[in-house]
């Protein structure tokens, strides 16, 4: 009961402050998240999980980022995370920024570490949601991303990246170009190969944006000059 009641108070207390910012920027979001780490600093994993399940099933989108920060900052309770959980805080994303933020930071982390399955993962791929097939490919960015502590994964990567090659909805051709551009700066060779295997099959945008990313190290080429990032 106290530790209910704390998180009632606490998630209250975060609703109010960001309901009082004027612009809700990023960086005033993520000041409010910084506030509230500190202040929880010492707040047992349960207590933080409580209270990112709290802001994550039903809240805004500001509230979603103080949640998926304040919770990725925590080993301790990232690694108390249950499949599913992070399945249910990615029902209901409805928009490339919702899916883009959770997918990098917490579902994507929480599949890295095996908190999350590949038959998990797999199923978001295979969803008649575009949100859902979205976010499994994003959630490889973390497998591969230097700033976002991936150490590379190809398998599993390129594994989404084939379920997905022949969808065409623009949300999942865009994030297909992520994720091999991500991919590419840990294992170019395995994309390359990817690329010259599936041409056919790929969007325009992936094969332009990826072949980009191969030769010049960027996403986009400029008339008579290198690309553009």
């Amino acid at each position: 009961m106290k530790q209910r009641s704390m998180v009632a108070e606490v998630v209250g207390a975060i609703r109010h402050d960001v309901g009082t910012l004027s612009a809700q920027t990023v960086t005033d979001v993520r000041a409010i998240q910084r506030r509230y780490s500190k202040v929880l600093i010492e707040a047992s994993p349960a207590t933080i999980l409580a209270i990112a399940d709290s802001l994550l099933s039903d809240g805004s989108w500001p509230e979603r980022v103080v949640a998926c920060e304040m919770l990725v900052r925590r080993p301790d309770a990232m690694a108390q995370l249950s499949e599913t959980a992070v399945d249910r805080w990615g029902k209901g994303l409805a928009d490339w920024g919702s899916v883009d933020l959770y997918g990098v930071t917490i579902a994507g982390v929480a599949w890295r570490g095996r908190r999350v399955s590949d038959e998990q993962v797999m199923k978001w791929a295979r969803s008649s949601n575009r949100w859902r097939r979205r976010l499994a490919l994003v959630a490889t960015v973390p497998l591969n991303s230097r700033a976002r502590g991936g150490a590379g994964d190809t398998i599993r990567t390129l594994a989404v990246c084939r379920s997905l090659v022949d969808d065409r909805d623009d949300m999942v051709v865009k994030a297909l170009s992520w994720a091999l551009r991500e991919l590419s700066k840990r294992d170019r060779e395995s994309v390359a190969r990817f690329i010259h295997q599936e041409e056919s099959r790929l969007a325009p945008r992936v094969r332009r944006e990826v072949k980009s990313k191969l030769e010049t190290g960027r996403k986009l080429r400029r008339r008579g000059g290198p690309g553009d990032d």
